[in-house]
């Protein structure tokens, strides 16, 4: 099972933070490192010092990592055209060597759209869906050829399709959610990952058999596909310190045991075992508190090593 650090820095966190997390996780094992993509912070946080652009952040952090997938969960469309967002993944996988993916979904957040001036329409699985034929489109294109496309939202005219991503056109598609019917349908044409979200192991396992039923029905083998799931992370190795991680995220210790894994690491192990059960491939584990390296260091040494 892989293991994978994910961050929310609209909660508030500068480059410098960001970039101490993803060496952190690279240096213990872990095998990525993804950023949430929002503009606002959620809550009661203050946010500071302001939110980071995804892309802008996975480019440097590109730079200065060397072995870590690096990629969002989830690029909302709202946020960039298909065309610039082809070409910016395509830089940034680039620059680390061939380690990006890529995480694309409809968007929900209205207020951040709100505060910055961004518009949110009405039909955005519908440009989910465009987006992802004109970015799959544009980096399969062969070199010396031209790509064009006509569609509702968006119209491409003789694109030279470039550049290319280092990893070409089987640079890794994210594509997650509890749509019952067109998100397992888009995962399973475009998708390498699909990622159920934060749910537990009984709602996990239904929306796997979803997918593995969409992928079927469009006639990819379900094993093609990775299945992942995000879970907040508290862990410690007292119930002192699991209290104490939970307050630093406003959280309540018996919720967390509930709705994400939390606990010591023989109780996050046993969890995990049980999503395993159900198909689970891959971990994103939602780390809110930034400054607690110790975290991390404490899941690599007694979570990782059991899996």
């Amino acid at each position: 099972m892989d293991l994978r650090i994910f961050t929310e820095p609209q909660q508030g966190a500068a480059y410098e933070t960001l970039l101490a997390v993803a060496k952190a996780a690279e240096d213990l094992g872990f095998d990525g490192f993804f950023r949430s993509d929002h503009y606002l912070k959620m809550g009661s946080v203050d946010g500071l010092p302001g939110p980071t652009d995804a892309w802008i952040t996975l480019a440097g952090l590109a730079r200065e990592t060397r072995r870590i997938r690096l990629g969002t969960l989830v690029s909302p469309i709202t946020f960039r055209l298909p065309g610039v967002l082809a070409v910016q993944v395509a830089q940034v996988d680039a620059m680390s060597g061939g380690r990006a993916e890529l995480g694309l979904g409809a968007g929900w957040f209205e207020e951040e759209h709100t505060a910055y001036g961004i518009p949110f329409p009405a039909d955005r699985m519908s440009h989910l869906e465009e987006q992802l034929k004109v970015v799959t489109g544009l980096w399969s294109t062969k070199l010396g050829e031209t790509f064009s496309f006509s569609g509702k939202h968006y119209t491409l005219t003789g694109s030279p399709a470039l550049p290319k991503p280092a990893q070409g056109a089987s640079l890794p598609i994210v594509v997650g959610g509890g749509g019952a019917k067109r998100t397992p349908r888009l995962a399973a044409e475009f998708a390498a990952d699909f990622n159920a979200g934060f749910i537990g192991v009984t709602e996990t396992a239904e929306r796997f058999r979803t997918v593995d039923a969409a992928c079927q029905k469009v006639g990819r083998d379900p094993k093609t596909l990775t299945h992942s799931i995000a879970q907040v992370l508290c862990c410690g190795r007292t119930e002192a310190e699991v209290a104490r991680r939970a307050e630093a995220i406003g959280r309540e210790v018996g919720e967390l045991r509930e709705n994400g894994l939390a606990g010591s690491p023989a109780e996050v192990v046993e969890k995990l075992g049980r999503f395993a059960e159900v198909g689970t491939e891959r971990v994103y584990l939602q780390v809110l508190d930034l400054s607690d390296l110790e975290h991390l260091e404490l899941v690599a040494s007694e979570v990782m090593a059991q899996l």
